[in-house]
């Protein structure tokens, strides 16, 4: 069972072992900050394009950003250049887009190319989205550079789960499209990666000795199934997860690298050569 701490509103705080855990995990060798944007970073918002991070949040991801032997990330099912659009992230930040099917590692990184046959399948995909969306209202379509996504949270439930449901028919065994349910979205891609896969390649580039990711959705359970011991998993909100550590909402996530940020600059300063 995750441990719990409430605050005087009711609302999830950091608890002892989370604290403890931040602490530990602080005094690593090269320290991997990897954060999912929506509904951690930032609030969900009814228009993907008005989210921003909390400044609580933005302040401290960027103050671990510029410290040594720490890198920080985005892993965001968003497309690259929305992400950079919403999350204006630090310079130095890697970011992973569209569930890893999109990276970005610095100036001169590759960017995603479809071949003809999976620009083919998108736009076939596209079209059937499309068909679907024209019929529920309340719906609507999200182009990424790999896929397509079916919004729902501006319609009623059940003409959301009918839409949902219409697309996982048609969808569903189609060769070379892939799904992912996320909270009021059904996710379509023609290429096949997830925030698992993102977590382990930024580890890996890195040179990480360890982890800490925080994330929402259900598509975050794939980043948290990757963490090794020694690393750090948080789960925002009430859902179930597997992660060994929660708190309830953003605010807390501003309130969690705070302390990280704290904790860090201590690490890293302990160990500096004395003048």
């Amino acid at each position: 069972m995750t441990p719990e701490s409430r605050t005087g509103n009711g609302k999830l705080a950091l608890t002892p072992e989370l604290r403890e855990a931040i602490r530990t995990i602080a005094l690593t060798d090269h320290l991997l900050v990897a954060m999912d944007f929506d509904g951690t970073m930032a609030p969900i918002v009814g228009h993907a394009d008005d989210a921003r991070p909390l400044p609580r949040a933005a302040t401290a991801f960027a103050g671990l950003a510029v410290l040594p032997r720490t890198t920080t990330a985005l892993i965001s099912g968003r497309a690259l250049a929305s992400l950079r659009n919403v999350a204006s992230p630090p310079v130095d930040t890697l970011l992973i887009g569209s569930h890893g099917a999109e990276a970005w590692l610095g100036p001169g990184s590759a960017g995603l190319t479809l071949d003809d046959e999976q620009k083919a399948l998108l736009a076939e995909v596209r079209s059937i989205l499309a068909d679907i969306v024209a019929e529920a209202p309340g719906t609507m379509l999200e182009d990424k550079p790999a896929g397509v996504v079916l919004h729902t949270r501006q319609a009623p439930d059940d003409v959301a789960a009918d839409a949902v449901a219409a697309a996982r028919s048609l969808l569903q065994d189609r060769k070379g499209v892939f799904l992912k349910d996320g909270k009021r979205v059904l996710e379509t891609s023609v290429v096949n990666a997830s925030k698992g896969e993102g977590v382990t390649f930024l580890r890996q580039i890195s040179g990480a000795s360890a982890v800490l990711f925080a994330g929402d959705d259900t598509t975050d359970e794939d980043a948290l199934a990757r963490l090794e011991p020694g690393d750090v998993g948080i789960k925002v909100g009430l859902d179930f997860t597997q992660a060994q550590y929660r708190v309830e909402a953003p605010v807390h996530v501003a309130e969690m690298l705070e302390v990280l940020l704290q904790e860090r600059s201590l690490a890293v300063a302990e160990e500096a050569p004395q003048e």
